[in-house]
């Protein structure tokens, strides 16, 4: 089969910024796809034009009813980094289409600052709510962040300046490799820097005098989750997560989440974690959702509901946690929607929950454990161990 669709990376040089085989393809398409800025780009080519579709999603059979036609879709920077090209390769066969790379704003924005991207996390809050950048505040660090517009530096100083990283120096960096570059500095603390809508923001985490220290890595401290006080402590919850094994792109229902303390430390620990959080109870949930803003993870999904029957048509996950009490029929449920590879992880308190468990463990196996934790707490002048309830924990994989 010979490719009938183009997706190429442009820069801001227009067709100069091209490889010869990217401007062949390009000259040569019957139909043009891109954004306003990239039909500018490559005025001088005669070719139907297209402009990307509302809602975005429409793209896909946009293409299909293209397809045998010569077609070319323009991205800016690198097609398969945060970027369309990913996209339709997802929908598409392989002989089908064919990427032009061009660098992307990453590279530039590296060239730049004299970053190494290996020593830099890349980051995109363009179309993506900023928070989700806050789980890579840490001191330190150095981000690159593809941004939304103009506002979405000073999001992202507020964001450190609030967790004491107020002298954290920041970059803008405007129309790389345009005749009309621009780059902007500044510290998060005293940001009020007005900036053009398309830039890439270069950040250098820098701690004040009592920085907020969030690991990725879970167990977060307790007084990190506002909540009622019912909540798996970090020490268990630190268990947990540990056995449901969080991953690139994988999907945990939290059932019974409360706070949501196991669903937004599942989302920080690994890039694109997904969770969805099954609570009956309102304040818990406005309490899980406001965790999740803080801490970085705004994409929890909140469901209003109970097991069994508020799993019903959800996605099915690669892992479950059942902090809220099990139940024979919900663990049929789980155990039938677990993808094949799936982590199950279910905690108990209850000597009647407990039994459950135990039950399911002499039929389908897998690993029981109990957790005692104590904290050493004031007993008046003096100090104490306090103990927590005592869990019983059974984990198993599919």
């Amino acid at each position: 089969m010979n490719p009938w669709l183009h997706i190429i990376g442009i820069g801001a040089d227009g067709l100069d910024s091209l490889s010869p085989s990217a401007r062949a393809a390009l000259e040569t398409a019957e139909v043009i796809i891109g954004g306003e800025r990239h039909h500018t780009l490559t005025n001088g080519i005669d070719a139907e034009r297209i402009a990307w579709p509302s809602p975005f999603d429409a793209l896909i059979g946009q293409l299909r009813g293209l397809a045998g036609r010569r077609v070319a879709v323009l991205a800016t920077g690198d097609p398969l980094w945060y970027s369309v090209g990913s996209k339709i390769a997802r929908a598409f066969s392989p002989g089908e289409f064919v990427i032009h790379p061009q660098l992307s704003a990453f590279q530039l924005a590296g060239a730049r600052m004299g970053w190494s991207l290996a020593d830099c996390e890349t980051l995109t809050a363009h179309g993506r709510p900023p928070e989700q950048v806050i789980p890579y505040i840490a001191p330190g660090a150095r981000l690159l962040i593809l941004t939304t517009g103009s506002e979405t530096p000073g999001q992202i100083a507020g964001f450190l300046a609030a967790r004491g990283y107020g002298p954290s120096r920041l970059t803008v960096l405007a129309n790389m490799g345009a005749a009309d570059e621009e780059r902007i500095e500044g510290l998060a603390q005293d940001w009020a820097e007005k900036v053009p809508d398309f830039n890439t923001l270069a950040v250098e985490v820098l701690p004040g005098d009592a920085p907020v220290i969030l690991s990725r890595t879970p167990g977060l401290p307790d007084s990190a989750f506002a909540s009622d006080g019912t909540m798996t402590k970090r020490e268990v919850r630190a268990v947990s997560l540990a056995r449901l094994m969080p991953m690139r792109g994988a999907l945990l229902w939290d059932i019974g989440c409360g706070a949501g303390s196991i669903a937004i430390e599942w989302m920080r620990a690994a890039r694109d974690a997904r969770a969805i959080g099954i609570e009956p109870r309102a304040d818990r949930r406005a309490f899980a959702a406001a965790n999740a803003a803080t801490l970085g993870t705004p994409g929890l999904r909140l469901v209003d509901g109970e097991a069994p029957a508020a799993l019903e048509g959800l996605p099915a996950p690669d892992a479950a946690f059942l902090g809220g009490g099990i139940t024979d029929e919900t663990f049929v449920i789980v155990w039938n929607a677990l993808k094949p590879g799936g982590r199950l992880v279910a905690n108990s308190v209850t000597l009647e929950s407990e039994a459950i468990l135990l039950a399911l463990h002499a039929r389908h196996g897998g690993e029981v454990t109990r957790l005692s934790v104590s904290r050493a707490e004031p007993v008046g002048p003096r100090t104490g161990w306090r103990p927590f309830m005592t869990v019983t924990q059974w984990s198993l994989v599919k």
